[in-house]
Order: C-alpha cells, then sequence, then structure tokens
C-alpha cells in the first residue's frame, strides 16, 4: 500500500497512460516501492504489462532536483549505447495530472539487493565477489559509453565538472540546513581548495549502488538494470565512484556507519573500498591521484543529500518516519570527512 498522503489516483493514471500507451488492458494494481527516500515510485500491474512510475516528492525541492522530464530523457538517449538502462515510455510534464510530472517505464524482472540479499538468493563467498566484480565491471562499461554522441552531449556543460559540484553541493547543503546540523564549512573550504583537473568526461550515474541493480533471478551475479536515473549527467568518472564510495560499508567499520548500511557490502566476499579503487582503475585504465578529494567529496554529498530529505522531514513537507533522525547521520558524516582531512 502507498505511503499516507503518497497514494496514486488510479483512475486518473489509468486514462491518461492508456491514451499513450493503448495496447494496456484492464485496470492497474497499484503499489508503491518502499525503498528510496527520494522521488515516489509505484509498480503499475496490467493485465498485460507490468510498468514502473516515478514521480517527484511533494514539498519544496532543491533547484534542478527531482526533474522527472531531464531523467526520462537522458534514459532514453542512453539506451542506444547501454542496454541496461530500463526501456521509457511515456512522460507527463503537466503537474496538473497527478500533482508532479512524472513519466511510466518498464519493469525489468529481477531481485534488488538493498540493505541484505533478498532472502532468495543464495551467493557463497565466490559468488559475492563475482558479483562484485559485475557492478564495477557495469559502471566500467557506463563510463566507456560514447558521450559525444549529440543526444547525450546535450547533458553535458564542458570542462570543470568537479569544481561545479563542489560549489553547486556546498550551496545546497547551505540552503538545506537546520539548526540541528554542523556547519560543514571546514570541509567546503577543503574541497574547494583541492579541485583537481578532471580526469575526464563521461556518462556517469551519480548515485551508483546495489540497491539501484536488478539481478537476474536465475543467476543473481548477472546485472540486468540500472535503476534511478535522477542524478545521471556527463562529468568526471572518479566523482561518479567517490560518490559510490560513500555508501561501501564493510563489515570492520564502527558500529553507526554499520547501522547506515544500505546495501550487502559486508558481506565476505564484498571488495573493500581500497581493492574497489584498485580494480576499478585497472579495468577503467583511469588511475586517481586525488582519492583524498573523491572519497571527500562523496561522504560530503551524500551529508547534503541526506539533509535535504530531513529539511522536509523538518519542515513537515512530509511525514515518512524513516527520515526522522537523518539529522543524525549528517553529523557522523561530518566527522568521516574531517577524518579523511586528517589522514591525506
Amino acid at each position: 500500500m502507498p505511503r499516507s498522503g503518497e497514494a496514486l489516483d488510479a483512475e486518473v493514471v489509468d486514462v491518461w497512460l492508456k491514451a499513450q500507451l493503448p495496447h494496456l488492458e484492464g485496470a492497474p494494481d497499484i503499489t508503491q516501492y518502499s525503498g528510496g527516500a527520494s522521488n515516489w515510485t509505484y509498480r503499475l500491474r496490467y493485465a498485460n504489462d507490468d510498468l514502473v512510475l516515478r514521480r517527484a516528492p511533494a514539498g519544496t525541492k532543491a533547484a534542478g532536483a527531482h526533474d522527472m522530464a531531464r531523467e526520462f530523457r537522458i534514459q532514453q538517449a542512453l539506451k542506444p549505447g547501454f542496454d541496461r538502462v530500463p526501456q521509457v515510455h511515456a512522460l507527463c510534464e503537466d503537474p496538473g495530472v497527478i500533482g508532479s510530472p512524472f513519466y511510466v517505464m518498464e519493469r525489468i524482472d529481477g531481485v534488488i539487493p538493498r540493505r541484505d540479499m533478498p532472502r532468495d538468493v543464495e551467493l557463497d563467498r565466490a559468488g559475492t565477489r563475482a558479483l562484485c566484480i559485475a557492478a564495477l565491471d557495469t559502471l566500467v562499461a557506463l563510463h566507456a559509453v560514447d558521450a559525444t554522441t549529440p543526444s547525450l552531449a546535450a547533458f553535458g556543460k564542458g570542462a570543470g565538472y568537479a569544481q561545479r559540484q563542489i560549489e553547486g553541493w556546498s550551496e545546497r547543503y547551505r540552503r538545506a540546513r537546520t539548526w540541528n546540523v554542523p556547519r560543514f564549512e571546514r570541509v567546503m573550504r577543503w574541497l574547494a581548495d583541492s579541485v583537481p583537473v578532471d580526469t575526464g568526461t563521461c556518462v556517469i550515474h551519480n548515485d551508483y549502488r546495489f540497491d539501484n541493480l536488478v539481478l537476474d533471478r536465475a543467476d543473481p551475479t548477472r546485472i540486468l538494470g540500472v535503476l534511478d536515473w535522477e542524478m545521471a549527467t556527463l562529468g568526471d568518472p572518479l566523482m561518479d565512484l567517490g560518490n559510490s564510495l560513500a555508501y561501501w560499508v564493510e563489515a570492520n567499520d564502527d558500529f553507526f556507519i554499520r547501522g547506515m548500511r544500505r546495501q550487502p557490502t559486508h558481506l565476505p566476499g564484498m571488495l573493500t573500498r581500497l581493492e574497489v579503487i584498485a580494480y576499478y582503475e585497472q579495468a577503467s585504465g583511469r588511475s586517481g591521484a586525488h582519492w583524498a578529494f573523491y572519497e571527500t567529496y562523496g561522504l560530503f554529498r551524500l551529508a547534503a543529500i541526506v539533509q535535504q530529505i530531513y529539511y522536509r522531514y523538518h519542515h513537515r513537507q512530509s511525514r515518512n518516519p524513516a527520515f526522522r533522525h537523518f539529522w543524525l547521520m549528517v553529523h557522523y558524516l561530518e566527522r568521516r570527512c574531517l577524518a579523511r582531512l586528517r589522514a591525506s
């Protein structure tokens, strides 16, 4: 069942969607996906098709965030060169239909590893390692897509991606800051003073995690799809990996970060963060001389994302109880950033 205040008007959605996809039969059975803390995502099961609808959440949104049209179009442009993107079907830019722009895409049938592997997925150490390598190889393949094609090149802003990211996320954090979270000024100053030259420009996912991957039910080490392209763009691939490392929790990490874990990177067979970096460098042919910057950026950016979500809860724009203690995560992430700075 959809969460309180997040239900879709099934009749309205059905009428609009059948005008775009006349082959649909019957009325949709609508359920809401519980994963994710940003856009609202629903499954629409018709008699003859299985679809997914994504829409922006209610409440105040950061500039450029939750852009459904952009998310739709980047997947549309990427599909010919990267087959693990879902096929998108229809885009509605009129917020008057359901209260927000939305789009509809195919549902890829498979399993999604979230905080833990699904109960019906059994992988030993070797299988877990194979899954981890497959996930990294998929990221390498994404970064190898030809980003000069006109449809993809339109999403880039040219050189200076790293600089723009530090400026943009610093501004977003300051705007979303509430009284009960740290200022992050020391971290933001260090990042601004340490920006490296871009190592390249390619398609980057910007939220690449195991819980955005769809695995083959018959062979869970095989990745069928990559989901959640909201923040995808053209940029520095090492920034993309730095973002992924912010979510990478190891079995011997401290108690607090293990409590924050959202993907099964703690399992025996998973690579450590250092091993992830080494594997990516070998597989991609890219070498990063500034990993302290990329890792600190990933942690700070995650803190800004968490704070933007908490800001909506703090101001009663969302009542999802999962967001209640996000401010504690922001404090912890600042400590992680400061520890990384001291070690660099």
